[in-house]
């Protein structure tokens, strides 16, 4: 798709300063638009925003994203601004979105403290319909803790020239009133707009609780998705990328004219409960893309399960006996390479090929029962090395001492209740 992306200026909060700006969109074929704010003291020019917006537009977005009064070639101080005037400029780039574009954004994107500012503006965009953030923190009193030794100074002068990312700026007293005034995170049960949150566990600018804590004041409809080992500042490529996809994908639900199917994602988002943003478990969701399609997330990685086309799904992933099966697997083989390791056999490399049916009692040669049906795994183990016939045998014999075996061989309770809101 041929994207074209322009620089655009607009009036700011302040109705003097000229905002500098990029306007990303396809050349033809407007599907929807979005507004990206970044984050404190960057500009619209930060690779994380360049590129989600430039991927965003591929998918067919317009994406206007801007330079904050006082920051990057806006004209103004930066010393006079706060918080809340950078919703105020996010109001004003709204306005000018829809007069050149023709309508307003319907996605408002934002990272960091950005994305504070989003879920402030969002109230004053009626034209939004869903907002996205990206490492945000709950409250913007949050990023004080970026100058944390310089606030008795800036209280007690009325101002001090602070380092952030290794660029001097000067902080006023008025910046730190307004964002103790400002709770974002309190006025999010009334958002009544779709949200997604993003966050990366391992996010030492913004911790992860910051995610908890908006995910769980917000009603739904809200989804998370982990950004796995991305750093604060989005910087690698493949993770801006992801971002872009999963964002897309998911504002199809919401957007009239933007199609999921069209705007394919791997794992896609995850709604999950706050409990889980932080959490260690599994979480599998309805993918919203097919009768049984299910996205999971494990240990920070995505999965997609769905049953085959003769069972009524859309064989857009393996089914749930399929990944069970595959749990059984790996676990396998991940015994028998720690045993040979630790023994040190010449084991190059060890295969597992599994099949589950149900038999009949008498069928079952382990079993003391003789009626009914039983739940069989078929396990054909392939070791490939230098092996004697003792160390073969044994290695089978370790195969059926691998975790997941047992827990499936044992006594398993599954507990299931409802999570709560």
């Amino acid at each position: 798709m041929t994207i074209i992306s322009e620089r655009v200026e607009f009036i700011g909060h302040d109705g003097v300063s000229r905002l500098a700006a990029r306007l990303d969109k396809p050349a033809s074929g407007i599907k929807a638009c979005a507004l990206f704010a970044h984050c404190f003291t960057c500009s619209k020019d930060i690779h994380a925003a360049s590129r989600i917006a430039g991927a965003l537009a591929e998918r067919g977005f317009a994406v206007l994203r801007f330079d904050f009064t006082g920051l990057g070639a806006s004209e103004g101080e930066f010393a006079n601004t706060n918080f809340s005037s950078n919703v105020q400029d996010l109001v004003a780039a709204a306005a000018f979105m829809e007069k050149t574009v023709g309508h307003g954004p319907e996605v408002l994107v934002g990272h960091s403290l950005g994305g504070a500012a989003v879920l402030a503006a969002a109230h004053d965009i009626p034209q939004s319909r869903a907002v996205a953030t990206i490492g945000a923190p709950a409250d913007p009193s949050h990023v004080a803790d970026l100058f944390k030794d310089k606030t008795q100074e800036i209280t007690a002068r009325g101002e001090a020239a602070v380092q952030i990312g290794g660029r001097a700026f000067t902080i006023q007293k008025q910046f730190l009133d307004d964002i103790a005034e400002h709770k974002v995170r309190e006025n999010l049960s009334d958002l009544k707009k779709a949200l997604l949150v993003f966050h990366a566990p391992k996010d030492a600018t913004v911790g992860i609780d910051n995610a908890a804590l908006i995910f769980a004041a917000a009603k739904h409809p809200k989804s998370f998705v982990s950004l796995d080992d991305a750093d604060h500042l989005i910087s690698k490529h493949q993770d801006a990328i992801y971002v872009a996809d999963v964002l897309a994908a998911w504002a199809g639900r919401y957007i009239d004219g933007v199609e999921t199917a069209e705007l394919a994602v791997p794992g896609g988002a995850v709604e999950a409960a706050a409990e889980d943003a932080a959490g260690d478990g599994v979480v599998v969701s309805e993918a919203g893309t097919g009768r049984f399609a299910q996205t999971i997330t494990a240990a920070g990685h995505r999965l997609t399960a769905d049953e085959p086309k003769a069972l009524g799904g859309d064989d857009s992933g393996p089914g749930p006996y399929d990944l069970l099966l595959a749990g059984l697997g790996a676990c396998t083989t991940m015994t028998l390479r720690m045993y040979a390791e630790r023994k040190g056999w010449p084991l190059e490399r060890a295969s597992v090929s599994l099949t589950h049916d149900k038999v009949y009692f008498e069928d079952c040669q382990q079993c003391d029962q003789r009626e009914g049906k039983i739940d069989r795994i078929q396990r054909n183990i392939r070791l490939i090395g230098d092996l004697d016939r003792a160390q073969r045998e044994r290695l089978l014999e370790i195969a059926d001492k691998c975790p997941v075996h047992r827990t499936l061989s044992g006594p398993v309770e599954i507990v299931t209740r409802e999570a709560a809101d």
